[in-house]
């Protein structure tokens, strides 16, 4: 029993073990048939464009127990890998390019598998064609030989070319480049080369033809979009000549010459034909048809032709042959044919050439010594030379000529018969230069004219030549350019300046000098050109910056040439700024700056651009200065002396500053100064010039001058009106007496004005500042000056009435003031004294005037007669 229980449990394991086995299915693909993207890639196709890495299908299946499934791609050996597969989604991927031209079928084992069983398929995928293959000539290169009798429309060749690609993207059509300007066209479907209709080859006027084909693909798709490609190749084609063209002579028109010494049997000059069929040239047959009268030959082969009898038996001196050349064909006929006419004449032996003679016998070099630029026309008479030819007749007759460089000398005469004097005149002397020629070579030469020799001589022609001064100095400027610092000491240099001469020895030596106003403080040393200040010379950009002179370079024989030469200054940093004069005190009122100036007496920036900053103040929190204008102002937060009460006790608001005046050179100067600033209000009397005064309150003087100006103009505009009164007083209709009685008018009580005087002085506080008081038993000014300006007497009018005589008040001085009728003593108005809110000093005075003329003409009426 114990055995029974111990394998019972063992027995039971095993059953269900083998229960759960055979319970296992096999998981399988589904088949989607082959327009499906997923499944088991059965019928699938794909184009050989598809891109590397596109997602080309889904393996899918399933496990009946519903077991996850994994999937997998094999290859058999040898084969090339195209695809991957994700193993748990299924996704298969390209993972190298098709090519249908290489494979276009693909075998790929696909399975799946539940993890303890395995399904494989073996699979075919179809690679499908895009248009990626252009179209490939075979059996190149193409070399067509064609007769240059070929028929025009006679096909000549044949070609072909290839394409891989199926469809429309295999199939080729042909055409020629430059259809119009060649002499052939193609099949466009046969690829057939022929001739051109009504076209014909010519091998004697184009050997050889270049074609060039282009095959072209009937177009397709690739990676989506429509392609077509084409190639080219070229066609040489040979024209091959054919006997077609008659023989040509070469070397027309054709002319011998029997001399008196010629021989019998001699050849006098041979004639050449030549088949007009270069390809295949058949031989040539001469003969002479007529005019050798028996006295000539000629070779049958060669063409050469003979005279056959002696000279002296030549009856005629002028023989005109006519010689045929015949084409020999390879069966012995003689058809195609050319004429040519030879001429020959019968002269005498001319056995002297031209010969040259010097004094002493025949010579072929003559040589000569002379100056450079002789005058024109000149003949060198250093020359002594004779040319002679022994001939007689035409055979005597010949030319001269220079052969050398042209233009610079003729010969006389120029056609000799027999024997001349040879004359060499000077035709350019500016040619003859020593700089440009040492020694004028030529050759002369006499060389017969009529003759069929055409005998000649030469002779050497060797004129050497002397130096003479005709080169002037020459600059290699107009004018030269320096620049150099105003620190330079005494004796720098400048610029170097360059001249030269050709001329040699002396008169090539170039001395040079400077002149000119500019030139005072410059110096040129006489050899070298260079150009250095005076060793006393201070240069100072601020007082002169620019210098303007002439150098002048000159030769041993005073020939000279000028330049002009332009030297800067260059300005240094050597000056500091400098405050004005009157800087010491300034008034501010508030709301309006002060300006303070300082000057740089550099002479270019940055050097004189001053920069204004303040040093010190006390205290430091009161002032702002402009940094480019100078301005000085007070804070934004201080406007009233209330504020600046608070500030600091200093209530007279006198604050001194240490401002500094900096300038923008390196390296910088600057100047400090101390600037009294009494701050105060704005008084109330808003006028002109209560504005006027206010400003000028540090400058009295221009104040006092303003006033008298302001009162000359018065005193002017009285004149004016005064005298018209008087012309139109004369002018009047009334009838006057010859003589005029004029009786004194008593006078009113003599009145005195009262007068505004400025009096400046320093107030308590700004409002009091300045104030216009009125004195009335005195004119005495601020500062006890009691020199009272009084207007100036004008002109006086004709016939004046005499003054009247006026009691001076006792307890006021008298205040005179001259006028045209005469002296008033104006009564004094005692005004009680107020505050102007809108008037001005400069109101005032014109008001007093103008009350004054008044109350002159009131006080005299017409004069009695």
């Amino acid at each position: 029993m114990k055995h029974v229980r111990h394998f019972t449990p063992s027995l039971f394991l095993s059953l269900v073990h083998v229960c759960l086995v055979q319970a296992n299915y096999a998981p399988y693909f589904f088949d989607n048939g082959a327009r499906s993207t997923n499944g088991n890639m059965a019928l699938l196709s794909l184009s050989e464009d598809t891109p590397v890495g596109t997602h080309v299908y889904t393996l899918n299946g399933t496990d009946p127990e519903g077991d996850p499934v994994t999937y997998d791609l094999t290859y058999e050996a040898g084969s090339r890998r195209y695809f991957s597969v994700d193993k748990n989604l299924g996704n298969v991927t390209l993972i190298k390019e098709l090519d249908r031209e290489t494979e276009d079928e693909i075998e790929v084992i696909v399975s799946i598998s539940d993890g303890l069983s395995t399904v494989s398929e073996k699979v075919r995928i179809l690679v499908m064609d895009a248009n990626d293959e252009s179209p490939e000539f075979i059996n190149t290169p193409y070399i067509v030989q064609v007769p240059e009798n070929t028929p025009s429309s006679s096909s000549i060749f044949k070609i072909e070319a290839i394409d891989k690609d199926t469809g429309s993207g295999g199939s080729i059509t042909y055409f020629l480049q430059n259809i119009h300007a060649n002499k052939f066209t193609i099949d466009r479907h046969s690829g057939v080369l022929r001739i051109k209709t009504g076209v014909t080859l010519d091998y004697e006027k184009s050997r050889t033809h270049f074609v060039v084909v282009v095959a072209k693909d009937g177009g397709g798709k690739l990676r989506g979009d429509n392609k077509v490609f084409s190639a080219s190749t070229t066609v040489t084609i040979n024209v091959e000549d054919v006997q077609d063209t008659p023989p040509m002579f070469i070397g027309t028109p054709y002319y011998g010459y029997v001399y008196e010494d010629t021989l019998a049997g001699s050849e006098v000059l041979t004639v050449v034909a030549l088949d007009g069929d270069r390809g295949k040239p058949n031989n040539i047959h001469y003969c002479i048809v007529n005019g050798d009268e028996g006295s000539f030959e000629i070779s049958n082969t060669t063409g050469a032709i003979s005279v056959i009898k002696s000279p002296n038996q030549l009856k005629k001196e002028v023989y005109e042959l006519k010689v045929k050349a015949s084409e020999i064909s390879q069966e012995g006929d003689t058809s195609e044919h050319v004429f040519a006419m030879v001429t020959i004449r019968v002269v005498d032996l001319n056995n002297h050439p031209p010969t040259f003679y010097g004094e002493n016998g025949p010579q072929n070099r003559f040589e000569l010594t002379m100056y450079e630029h002789p005058p024109e026309g000149e003949i060198l008479r250093g020359l002594k030379i004779t040319v002679n030819d022994s001939d007689q007749g035409a055979n005597a007759k010949f030319n001269l000529r220079l052969v050398g460089p042209g233009g610079i000398f003729r010969v006389v005469p120029q056609t000799v018969l027999n024997e001349a004097q040879v004359t060499i005149i000077v035709e350019n002397s500016a040619a003859i230069d020593y700089e440009s020629f040492k020694v004028l070579t030529f050759k002369l030469l006499a060389i017969e004219v009529n003759t069929p020799e055409k005998f000649s001589s030469t002779a050497d022609i060797v004129i050497r030549l002397l130096d003479t001064n005709d080169n002037v100095p020459k600059f290699s400027s107009d004018y030269y350019i320096a620049r150099i610092p105003e620190n330079s000491p005494g004796g720098s240099n400048v610029v170097a300046v360059t001249a030269t001469d050709p001329d040699s020895g002396l008169w090539g030596e170039i001395k040079y000098s400077v002149y000119g106003t500019g030139a005072d403080l410059f110096l040129i040393h006489p050899s070298t050109g260079i150009i250095y200040t005076q060793p006393w010379a201070v240069l100072d950009a601020e007082v002169n910056s620019k210098y303007n002179f002439y150098v002048k370079a000159e030769d041993t024989d005073g020939k000279y040439s000028l330049a002009e030469v332009f030297i800067t200054v260059l300005d240094v940093n050597d000056h500091s700024p400098e405050f004005n004069e009157n800087i010491q005190e300034k008034t501010m009122i508030i709301g309006s700056p002060v300006k303070i100036e300082a000057i740089d007496q550099d002479a270019e920036e940055p050097n004189n651009i001053v920069d204004y900053s303040i040093m010190q103040a006390d205290p430091a929190n009161v002032f702002d200065i402009d940094q480019s204008t100078g301005e000085i102002k007070l804070k934004s937060y201080i406007r009233s002396l209330d504020i600046i009460h608070n500030i600091t006790k200093n209530k007279d608001c006198i604050w001194s500053l240490v401002v500094q005046a900096k300038d923008r050179g390196s390296p910088s100067f600057s100047t400090t100064a101390v600037l009294k600033i009494d701050i105060t209000e704005e008084t109330l009397h808003k006028g002109p010039m209560a504005a006027f005064l206010m400003q000028t309150k540090d400058n009295p003087m221009k104040a006092l001058g303003v006033l008298a100006g302001v009162m000359g103009i018065m005193v002017l505009i009285t004149i004016m009106i005064s005298t018209a009164m008087f012309w139109r007083n004369k002018r009047s209709n009334k009838v006057m007496p010859v003589r005029r009685i004029i009786k004194k008018r008593q006078m009113p009580p003599s009145r005195t004005v009262r007068m505004e005087w400025l009096k400046f002085k320093r107030p308590s506080n700004a409002a009091e500042k300045f104030v216009v008081e009125e004195d009335v038993k005195s004119l005495h000014n601020e500062n006890s000056n009691n020199n009272i300006q009084v207007v100036p007497v004008p002109p006086a009018s004709p016939l004046p009435p005499p003054p009247p005589t006026l009691a001076p008040r006792s307890d006021a001085p008298g205040w005179r003031v001259p006028t045209v009728s005469g002296s008033l003593t104006p009564k004094h108005v005692i005004k009680p004294p107020k505050k102007k809110s809108h008037g001005s000093t400069h109101n005032a005075l014109v008001s007093e005037l103008k009350m004054r003329f008044e109350k002159r003409n009131a006080a005299f009426g017409e004069p009695h007669i």
